[in-house]
């Protein structure tokens, strides 16, 4: 990578919302369960909620990972604090609580685990408010060799970049397939990575991204067998739900 970027140690493997094939997702006993099966780094989503907090929470609603229901842009956190969203997943979750982003971050620091956070900008939210809410609290607890900000929203990436370099703010350019234009997306940024969904990675377009010096990361692979090949185009990590399926097959890391 170029100078300008920290000399990240980024795994092969990454937890997709903690260790979520085995823990209810985006909750601090799911990043728990990460670190113990011995995975240091994880991603994560935060949004706001309608009082400005930050929480680590995926859907613009409440329904399918909680017992309540309603839109996150009309809650508070006296609100949110109230709900269970463990027992979804299995009774041994039960009284599960919504993190925060503080909540969160302290974790991270105390198990020295890196993190991949997304900046979820849902329908009718700014993604500019969130960057600026959001990225402050990641500088201040992370250093940036265990820090990778994405996102797929072009707006709040860039206000992410105008608040910090890429010396302390690795940025992450997200798409569902890579666009024909997207050096000059993560030109744009100063970026440090692509993350990409592996199914709709081509072997050409992965040798274009390594070769101009970007890190790859795919999401959301979790069949070793047909994911193989793109150990073999270049791919850096996969994002899993459960990167024990990948144990002894994915490739040490810097091969």
């Amino acid at each position: 990578m170029p100078p300008s970027h920290p000399a990240i140690a980024l795994p092969r493997l990454i937890a997709h919302r903690g260790l979520s094939a085995h823990a209810p997702e985006n909750t601090l006993t799911a990043v728990k369960a990460a670190h113990d099966a011995g995975y240091q780094w994880v991603e994560l989503d935060v949004q706001l909620l309608g009082d400005g907090t930050p929480v680590i929470w995926h859907d613009a609603t409440l329904k399918r990972c909680s017992d309540g229901h309603g839109r996150l842009a009309t809650l508070d956190l006296a609100a949110v604090r109230k709900l269970d969203v463990g027992a979804w997943f299995g009774d041994g979750f039960r009284g599960e609580r919504m993190a925060t982003l503080s909540d969160m971050l302290e974790l991270l620091v105390e198990l020295d685990m890196g993190v991949n956070m997304e900046l979820k900008v849902t329908s009718k939210r700014s993604g500019t408010e969130l960057a600026e809410v959001v990225v402050p609290r990641l500088l201040k607890s992370l250093p940036p060799e265990r820090l990778i900000l994405s996102s797929f929203d072009q707006p709040s990436l860039q206000h992410a970049r105008s608040l910090a370099d890429a010396s302390l703010l690795p940025i992450g350019v997200l798409t569902e397939s890579v666009p024909e234009k997207w050096r000059a997306r993560c030109e744009a940024l100063d970026a440090y990575s692509i993350h990409t969904d592996w199914t709709r990675l081509s072997a050409r377009r992965t040798r274009e991204i390594k070769a101009a010096g970007y890190r790859l990361l795919c999401y959301t692979p979790n069949d070793p067998a047909a994911f193989a090949q793109r150990w073999e185009w270049g791919v850096d990590s996969a994002i899993s739900d459960d990167p024990a399926l990948f144990s002894g097959i994915a490739p040490p890391p810097g091969t």
